[in-house]
């Protein structure tokens, strides 16, 4: 396993904080996308990295804002729905993914979460040839709107069965994928996926999603 402490310059004359982990023989690369006052810290977040690292694949948690942003969002939530804010640094860390030696040659996946699930899909847009498909973990793609019609990887979008508000945002941001895309319910979980064994049907999802994207990707003649 290689492990390393990241430092990814943004511009604005900003440094973003991150975990890059990568396996023996990866899979893949999955950036994680965190939002609405997250960082990658995220208990959550790093619980599902840490079991897609157990499956093979390699994982890169940022932070999406500086230590003074962070102070200043917690204090005024300004920047955690600033969606254009947060996938320019998406961008700028997929573009990172492909100039570092341990990455560079691996397919890029994105795992979103809340607001950080529109952050994602608005990247993926803008990086078609480099994101391979998109996760996202009770998230607000509704946030990504005008990006939504744009995005060529395919897309999954996690929500808990309890969770009803933003299961409605999400079902109704679906019908504006152009890409292929699938909205799928985690039975009796609520949106921060609390409930014993949310998190690893969120993990075994995203393997999958990640896996079967892909091989397809490698395989073009065996997409279903």
């Amino acid at each position: 396993m290689f492990s390393e402490p990241v430092s990814i310059a943004v511009p604005g004359n900003v440094e973003l904080a991150g975990d890059l982990d990568v396996p023996a023989s990866p899979r893949g690369i999955v950036l994680f996308v965190h939002g609405s006052g997250s960082s990658r810290h995220s208990p959550r977040n790093r619980a599902v990295a840490r079991q897609l690292r157990q499956e093979g694949w390699g994982t890169l948690l940022i932070d999406l804002l500086d230590q003074d942003e962070e102070q200043a969002d917690a204090a005024t939530g300004r920047h955690r729905f600033d969606i254009p804010l947060l996938a320019e640094r998406t961008v700028t860390a997929i573009d990172w993914l492909g100039t570092h030696p341990a990455t560079s040659t691996l397919g890029v996946h994105l795992f979103g979460a809340s607001t950080g699930a529109a952050a994602a899909l608005t990247a993926a847009a803008a990086r078609p040839h480099r994101v391979l498909s998109v996760v996202s973990r009770g998230g607000r793609p509704d946030l990504a709107d005008h990006a939504l019609p744009h995005v060529q990887a395919p897309v999954l979008l996690l929500v808990g069965g309890r969770d009803t508000q933003v299961l409605g945002l999400n079902r109704e941001a679906a019908g504006l994928l152009h890409t292929d895309h699938r909205v799928q319910t985690v039975p009796g979980a609520t949106h921060l996926f609390e409930e014993p064994g949310a998190l690893d049907h969120v993990a075994d999802a995203a393997q999958e999603w990640f896996l079967h994207t892909t091989q397809t990707r490698n395989n073009p003649g065996r997409a279903a």
